[in-house]
């Protein structure tokens, strides 16, 4: 048995999908009614009819048909005149005839006399009426298309009675109200993607907005709460899914198009057929049953009670069939027009401030033109969750929500460089609330796909640096402007290939760039060309890229550069001719550049102050004979290589001051290096060297001295002639004893010795005044070797 609840259910799945439903299915639907009212009633006439057939015997019969007396004596006056033999003409009754004999003639009259379309008119109309209902209703059960549709119309209620949605309309009609103020002047905004665009481009066509537009909609609107708004990012999520969903195929289009030609074609037979039998149905049948021995008569003429009826609703029957198929014309031919499975939201991105809503096509775009056909509203409240920018704004209004100026205030840190910074990672966008942390000067945005800086970061007016790692930043003109005046350093990374963003390019003050990532840098496009040359005041570069060359856009537009540094992770630099162009050139650093020996195009390079060549494959250094031309040298960086042994040459590099060959396969030392009496820093550590020449002591200005991890097992008196030096590590070597002139280093600030076979501490550390117990490395066993005093005094001056 059915329940009522069942009923209801059936009776709201049936009314939910009214807005799918055009003014020709409604229209079908009421002339499907009228029809089966009209098989109900032909056929109630018919059952509820005691006797459809009136049957009376024939008395007198003329050439095999009932014939009345005045034919008869025509026929007899013609048969006398032709010698023929008589009409028999019956005198009387011969049998008295009962009901049940009338009965017996009246369905034996029925079956064999009454035509079929008489008999079976209200059955038929009954039948076609259930083949319009399920043509009608096919699309709506069939499972390929119920599914989408009862997911389309789930979503579209949703989306018509989120509060979202009456927020983005009511923003909508803010706008256009605004547009008409004639006291209104444009704004120019700036928008672009992080790692595309094209300056000449973003020229020609910025979008453009008017003064009060996002404070008019939202002071109008009400605001959302948490549970509203992810309610909406639901229905976002959702939406995206349907649409992918219904994109793929256009199944819902096949089948509504497939009814429509069945009806069709169902309605031309009828108009053929029905009308053709409509003659058949007759008021007087003439009958002939053998039963004269019964009851003496062998011919009976009958009368159809319902003829007359029958007509008249198979005439009203056919009119209802005519205007069934004109409306199925229609259809048909609106179905045929035009492309059906496309749907443009052109008219609607006019009207409205969200200019990104995407034109659907196959299923999806079907259903919108059917919904369309209903009402336009509700195409246009779902276009509101297709939109990307209403996303934006939505997930705008949740972040806020969440973070708040005092949560975002308990992430600010002190970095490396005593620099006040804010990281935010892996969140939807920029909190409204990070603009009012004016204290912020260095701002990191990573793994934010969907960053924009609006106008309101003209309030960070302490911020110098700003870091975008695998992020997507756009920004208002006036951002543009405020960074283009304050900005210095800008650090860029992402690991799809793509070109600088072009709101680089404005950014004329900046000073410092970094690029880690697949960055197009030699890109031909004049207006990138243009663009580098706008940098005017860049003076360092750092690049992170798999090149096989120095990009000519640094070398030949940015002349006036001053730091250059390049990290190939491995892979190798061949060209570097194009160097000699940097002639202002104070640092460069050629990193992880598979490099085989030192390139001569950096001997040319006289203003170099310092020469980095980290983690290369550097096995000789012999060139380094002309580093003497670079007179400004001074430092030095030849680690992370395989360097087996130094030249003598480069004693010839007066005014080096520091020198880093760490990391290395380094045996001996060469004499010569301490002709380098300038030289403050040098790291000789992670090497294996087994001895330090006593010429050390010409080294009076050696601050810093490395020679961690070596096979050293004694250290030269002369050593301690360096009366200067600060830093002494010589942890993990093969030393004996430590000498007690180490007590003549007065300015030793931190002394290494873990890892040795020290057996004890000279008592003589303790005239190094400087030197701290958190600053002496050694095991802990060697401390308790120090007289009392000495520890007490290191102790103490750990405390202070």
């Amino acid at each position: 048995m059915i329940t009522l609840t069942e009923l209801k259910c059936l009776a709201d799945a049936q009314s939910s999908y009214h807005i799918l439903k055009p003014w020709w299915d409604v229209f079908w639907y009421y002339l499907t009614m009228i029809m089966l009212l009209l098989a109900v009633l032909a056929g109630a006439l018919q059952l509820t009819q005691t006797r459809v057939l009136c049957c009376l015997p024939c008395k007198l019969e003329f050439d095999n048909h009932c014939a009345v007396p005045w034919d008869l004596v025509k026929a007899n006056l013609n048969m006398s005149a032709s010698s023929t033999a008589p009409i028999i003409i019956p005198l009387k009754i011969q049998n008295y005839l009962h009901r049940q004999q009338y009965s017996y003639i009246d369905a034996v009259c029925y079956e064999r006399e009454l035509h079929w379309f008489a008999k079976f008119f209200p059955y038929l109309v009954l039948l076609h009426t259930f083949i319009f209902a399920a043509c009608s209703n096919f699309w709506l059960y069939y499972p390929s298309t119920s599914s989408r549709l009862e997911h389309f119309v789930a979503v579209l209620q949703k989306c018509f009675d989120s509060p979202w949605t009456t927020r983005a309309l009511s923003e909508t009609v803010a706008e256009q109200s605004a547009r008409k103020l004639p006291t209104a002047k444009s704004k120019t905004v700036i928008s672009s993607p992080a790692c595309s665009g094209d300056i000449g481009a973003s020229r020609q066509s910025l979008p453009y907005s008017q003064p009060g537009l996002e404070t008019t909609g939202r002071e109008n609107s009400s605001v959302l709460d948490k549970k509203e708004g992810e309610q909406a990012k639901a229905i976002f999520e959702k939406v995206k899914k349907f649409r992918v969903h219904a994109e793929e195929k256009d199944v819902v289009y096949t089948v509504y198009m497939k009814q429509i030609i069945v009806k069709v074609f169902v309605v031309v037979i009828i108009i053929i057929y029905v009308p053709y039998y409509l003659s058949f149905i007759t008021l007087e049948i003439d009958c002939a049953v053998n039963v004269q021995a019964f009851t003496g008569y062998k011919r009976y003429q009958c009368v159809y009670s319902l003829a007359e009826i029958f007509k008249v609703l198979a005439s009203f029957y056919v009119v209802l069939v005519i205007f069934y198929g004109l409306t199925c014309t229609y259809s048909l031919w609106w179905m045929l027009r035009s492309s059906l499975k496309q749907y443009s939201f052109e008219k609607l991105r006019e009207k409205s401030n969200y200019t990104d809503i995407p034109d659907v096509k196959n299923d999806f775009a079907f259903i919108l033109h059917l919904a369309d056909q209903y009402d336009p509203l509700y195409s246009q409240r779902f276009s509101i969750f297709l939109s990307d920018l209403s996303e934006n704004e939505l997930k705008q209004i949740n972040l806020n929500n969440e973070w708040s100026v005092e949560k975002l205030k308990n992430k600010l840190v002190k970095n490396s460089q005593d620099k006040t910074e804010l990281h935010l990672f892996m969140l939807n966008g920029l909190p409204d609330s990070v603009f009012e942390l004016t204290e912020i000067e260095v701002l990191s945005l990573e793994l934010i796909p969907e960053a924009k800086l609006p106008s309101a970061v003209t309030q960070l007016v302490n911020l110098k640096e700003l870091n975008v790692y695998h992020s997507s930043l756009t920004m208002d003109y006036p951002a543009v402007s405020f960074l283009e005046e304050n900005l210095k350093t800008l650090r860029l990374k992402s690991s799809e290939m793509g070109r600088i963003p072009f709101w680089v390019f404005h950014l004329k003050n900046l000073q410092e760039l970094c690029l880690t990532g697949y960055f197009m840098l030699d890109h031909h496009n004049s207006i990138y060309i243009e663009g580098f040359q706008g940098l005017k005041n860049l003076r360092t570069i750092r690049l992170k890229n798999n090149l096989s060359r120095i990009p000519q856009v640094v070398t030949d537009l940015l002349p006036s550069l001053q730091h250059l540094c390049i990290n190939n992770e491995g892979n190798k630099l061949i060209v570097l001719n194009n160097l000699k162009k940097l002639v202002n050139l104070r640092t460069l650093e050629l990193i992880c550049c598979d490099l085989e020996r030192i390139p001569h195009s950096i001997f040319t390079l006289n203003n170099l102050h310092e020469i980095d060549l980290k983690e290369n494959n550097l096995r000789t250094v012999e060139e380094i004979i002309s580093f003497q031309h670079l007179k400004n040298l001074s430092c030095l960086k030849l680690w992370h290589n395989s360097i087996s042994y130094v030249p003598v040459q480069i004693g010839a590099l007066s005014n080096l001051e520091q020198l880093y060959l760490n990391y290395n396969n380094i045996k001996n030392v060469p004499l010569q290096l301490f002709l380098c009496k300038k030289l403050h820093y040098l790291d000789l550590s992670y090497n294996k060297l087994t001895s330090i020449p006593e010429e050390i002591s010409f080294l009076t200005n050696l601050q810093y001295l490395a020679l961690t991890k070596n096979h050293i097992e004694m250290l030269p008196d002369g050593l301690f002639q360096c009366k200067k030096l600060q830093f002494l590590l010589l942890g993990n070597n093969s030393l004996m004893n430590l000498s007690p002139f180490v007590g003549q280093l007065p300015n030793l600030v931190q002394l290494e010795l873990i890892g040795n076979y020290l057996e004890s501490l000279p008592a003589e550390l303790e005239e190094c005044q400087f030197l701290k117990r958190n600053s002496l490395i050694v095991e802990e066993r060697l401390l308790k070797t120090l007289p009392p005093r000495v520890r007490e005094r290191l102790q103490t001056c750990s405390d202070k």
